[in-house]
């Protein structure tokens, strides 16, 4: 299967999805303040926060496993795209949805859900981040079968055409 056929993009809250993992806008503390990061600890419980405690911190660009808590999910993968009250760059978000990608290749998932890292508290423009994320998802998936599936759950319609709009322009590419 082509990697753009892959890829799943609409509106939702990421902390229903039932998939192997969704994936946490996270910081390179590890600490889940507010954001995505606030959801998935409010609704997933304290021991996600215990295990990222035992993981954290890790490097600006990485990524870390943990088990989902009381959520729907089995597990969470934290992309960690800014240190703890700083801000991502195109860098740092490339590597952490790369590495995001690695473990759930790694731990052979079949089906991952990501936001738009690093657009809500870190605030980058969600028309980069789009372009960002899913040229590193497009990439990552031509050479690995896992995961089969890549979800883009977002919060609002605005995002949701950012993202499509930019894999019509993958698909145009790819002709």
């Amino acid at each position: 299967m082509r990697p753009l056929d892959r890829i799943e993009i609409f509106r939702g809250d990421i902390t229903s999805e039932r998939v192997d993992a969704i994936v946490n806008a996270a910081n390179t503390d590890l600490l889940l303040g507010s954001g995505v990061a606030g959801a998935i600890r409010v609704k997933g419980g304290p021991s996600i926060q215990d295990e990222c405690d035992a993981h954290g911190p890790v490097e600006l660009g990485g990524a870390a496993l943990t088990g989902g808590g009381n959520l729907p999910a089995a597990n969470v993968i934290h992309a960690a795209a800014m240190h703890l009250g700083g801000l991502p760059t195109e860098e740092s978000i490339r590597q952490a949805v790369q590495n995001s990608l690695a473990i759930a290749d790694r731990e052979r998932f079949d089906a991952i859900s990501f936001p738009a890292i690093g657009t809500g508290v870190g605030g980058f423009p969600m028309e980069e981040a789009a372009r960002i994320i899913l040229e590193v998802t497009v990439d990552f998936l031509r050479d690995h079968d896992h995961p089969k599936r890549v979800r883009f759950v977002l919060l609002d319609e605005v995002a949701v055409a950012l993202f499509r709009s930019r894999v019509e322009g993958l698909k145009q590419r790819v002709r």
